[in-house]
């Protein structure tokens, strides 16, 4: 069985993670497509929980023959360890890629974490829980690493911090990094300074539920009916968990960069709206032409993340002109074909959606040639 609907999900989220990554890149950018600076939660905070919810879908459908009657062999866990390791490779990869197009794998200094990192990670550990446990057992496991992750960080004292400190350096999550992962290796950008990292070993025990949430409802979409009250369960269970993430939000913020466990509960509850709507209006309704642009995408969400982020980072980091006066790539094509006439805010967000249509264009040759690159 396949999943048009998440294969469109998917989709619209790459095609949002394009959005708000390019984008980002100005200094004038309207706020939903920018991050939260630390607690609370924007639109564009929704697309990395997002990969990782559909990765727990998609388990669903990979793994139910070794979840029903079969047992896997070691066979089947040697695939999943190297789909894994080859998304981990794929994240040191990008993390590799420095100035003037040039390559340099510097061991010394090279950040080891990262967003296909925790993928990575997420869906490997995730992957053996369900194939391990029983469906009871996943669901307590669930549920304890939620709450032990928040009786952590806010009951665990930090040298020279205290405990309940959530802040870049002092949180507890930040702490069990620094103690495994060199400094040098650490994240350095967005104030975090080599303290800690936004895509952290400790904050990824969190994350694993992310992908345990998009299994069980994989799970439970696999044994309703396609018709409407199946739509409307998965929005009611989106409901749920976001008046429950925001509740705990009042004891536990959301926080995307911690990825606290109310954030993971809240972003769950609008992944599962969208995926209601998706579902509702693709395989219940048969209303299928307006995401076929998304499901061509979808088909292909690993390339186009990998390519789309070496874009940037060679727009980003290429300089136009000489001395002084040169500019990175990324801003003289914002200034001189979009900023000039559209102003700021409009040109970032117009080259951003200009970017988008540009992948999407790659995604329709591909389709067309049917190359789908998967790991």
């Amino acid at each position: 069985m396949r999943l048009t609907s998440l294969d469109v999900f998917r989709g619209i989220t790459i095609a949002g993670m394009i959005l708000v990554n390019m984008a980002g890149v100005a200094n004038d950018v309207y706020l939903p497509l920018t991050h939260a600076d630390w607690h609370g939660c924007t639109p564009t905070d929704l697309v990395f929980p997002f990969f990782l919810f559909i990765v727990g879908v998609a388990m669903t459908f990979s793994l139910s023959k070794y979840t029903e009657d079969n047992k896997p062999t070691s066979a089947v866990y040697g695939r999943i360890l190297r789909r894994a390791a080859i998304l981990f490779i794929l994240g040191l990869f990008l993390n590799g890629f420095w100035n003037q197009g040039v390559w340099t794998f510097d061991l010394s200094s090279i950040r080891i974490m990262g967003v296909l990192q925790r993928i990575s990670l997420s869906y490997l550990l995730a992957s053996v829980i369900v194939l391990k446990l029983p469906r009871k057992g996943q669901w307590i496991l669930a549920a304890v690493l939620l709450i032990g992750y928040w009786l952590a960080m806010m009951y665990i004292p930090v040298p020279d911090y205290g405990a309940g400190v959530l802040s870049r350096e002092g949180n507890f999550g930040a702490y069990i990094d620094r103690l495994i992962i060199p400094k040098a290796h650490l994240y350095k950008g967005d104030g975090f300074n080599f303290m800690g990292d936004p895509e952290g070993l400790f904050s990824t025990i969190p994350a694993i539920v992310s992908v345990l949430a998009g299994y069980f409802t994989g799970d439970w979409i696999r044994k309703q009916p396609v018709q409407t009250r199946t739509s409307i369960g998965l929005a009611l269970f989106g409901v749920g968990c976001l008046i429950i993430g925001w509740a705990w939000g009042g004891v536990f913020p959301i926080n995307k960069k911690l990825w606290t466990s109310s954030y993971v509960v809240l972003t769950s509850g609008w992944a599962l709206l969208l995926l209601a709507a998706c579902y509702e209006l693709i395989e219940v309704r048969l209303i299928r032409r307006w995401g076929k642009p998304f499901e061509i995408m979808g088909l292909n969400a690993i390339a186009l993340f990998v390519l789309s982020v070496l874009l940037i980072k060679i727009l980003a980091r290429t300089k136009i002109g000489t001395g002084e006066t040169a500019i990175s790539t990324y801003n003289w094509i914002y200034q001189n074909i979009f900023a000039s006439w559209a102003g700021t805010y409009n040109g970032s967000l117009l080259f951003a959606l200009a970017t988008v249509i540009f992948w999407w264009l790659v995604a329709l040759l591909m389709y067309r040639q049917r190359w789908f690159l998967k790991v």
